[in-house]
C-alpha cells in the first residue's frame, strides 16, 4: 500500500510577513479607535473621566448589570494572559542582564532541568509582590501603580524610536528585512508623540510617576557604577 507523504509547508516570504505585520497593526488600531468611539458615545467625556471601570459601566448602561460582570470577567482573563507573557519575557530579560553585568551574575544562571532562569523568576516575583503590597497600603493603589509605570513605559518607547534613528545613521549598510514607510517622518512623529505622552504622564500624574522616574534614574546610576563585564555563568543546581 503506498504511503502518502505530506507535502512540505511553504515558508512565508518577507513580503508576506510584512503584509501580516502591517494589516495586524491596522486592525488593532481600528479596534482601539472603535472601542474609544463607543466609550465616548455611550458615556460621554464626563462619564469616561468619572468612571473607574469604563468598559463595565458602558455595558451596564447598554445591556444591564449582568453584562458588566461578563465584561469584567473577560478583562480578568485577558489580564491573566498578559501576566503570563510578562513573566515569561521579564525573567529572560533579567537573565540577559545577569549575563552582561558581573555584579548581577546570579540572575544569569539557567536551570537546565526546569528549562528556565529560576533566579531571575524569583527576583521578578519578589519585586512584583513588593509593588502589590505597596499598592495595597495606598488609598488609590491601582492608580498609583499606573502612575508609577506610565513614564517608564513612554520613556522606553521614546528610546526605541530614537535607537531606530541612531542605528540607521550609524549602520546604513546593514540589510534590514523591514523598511520604515516615509522614513524619517514616521519615526520622528512617533518620537514626538512618545515625548508628549511622557511629559503628560509626569505633569498630570501624582507622586507615583516621580517614584517611577527616581527608580529608573537610580538604576541608570548603579548601572554606570558597575561597569559592563561580559560573563557566562554556569548552570545552577538541577542540571543534567
Amino acid at each position: 500500500m503506498p504511503v502518502r507523504r505530506t507535502p512540505p509547508r511553504r515558508s512565508a516570504g518577507p513580503g508576506e510577513h510584512r503584509a501580516a505585520l502591517v494589516w495586524g497593526i491596522v486592525a488593532i488600531t481600528a479596534l482601539y479607535l472603535l472601542v474609544n468611539v463607543a466609550y465616548l458615545r455611550g458615556l460621554g467625556l464626563a462619564g469616561m473621566a468619572e468612571s473607574k471601570t469604563v468598559a463595565a459601566d458602558l455595558m451596564a448602561r447598554a445591556a444591564g448589570v449582568g453584562s458588566a460582570w461578563v465584561v469584567s470577567a473577560l478583562i480578568v482573563i485577558a489580564a491573566a494572559t498578559s501576566v503570563n507573557a510578562a513573566v515569561f519575557t521579564g525573567a529572560r530579560t533579567a537573565y540577559a542582564l545577569g549575563q552582561d553585568f558581573r555584579p548581577l551574575a546570579f540572575l544569569g544562571r539557567w536551570h537546565r532541568r526546569a528549562g528556565t532562569p529560576v533566579n531571575a523568576l524569583m527576583v521578578q516575583g519578589a519585586l512584583a509582590l513588593t509593588l502589590v503590597l505597596l499598592g495595597g497600603f495606598m488609598r488609590e493603589g491601582f492608580e498609583t501603580m499606573v502612575e508609577f509605570t506610565a513614564p517608564v513605559f513612554w520613556l522606553f518607547f521614546l528610546l526605541t524610536g530614537v535607537s531606530l534613528l541612531v542605528l540607521r545613521r550609524r549602520e546604513p549598510e546593514v540589510v534590514r528585512p523591514f523598511t520604515v514607510p516615509l522614513y524619517p517622518i514616521t519615526p520622528l512623529v512617533f518620537c514626538a508623540t512618545c515625548a508628549y505622552l511622557l511629559y503628560a504622564s509626569l505633569a498630570y500624574s501624582g507622586t507615583g510617576s516621580i517614584v517611577g522616574v527616581a527608580v529608573v534614574a537610580a538604576g541608570a546610576l548603579v548601572l554606570g557604577l558597575m561597569g559592563r563585564a561580559l560573563v557566562i555563568p554556569p548552570d545552577i543546581d538541577g542540571g543534567d
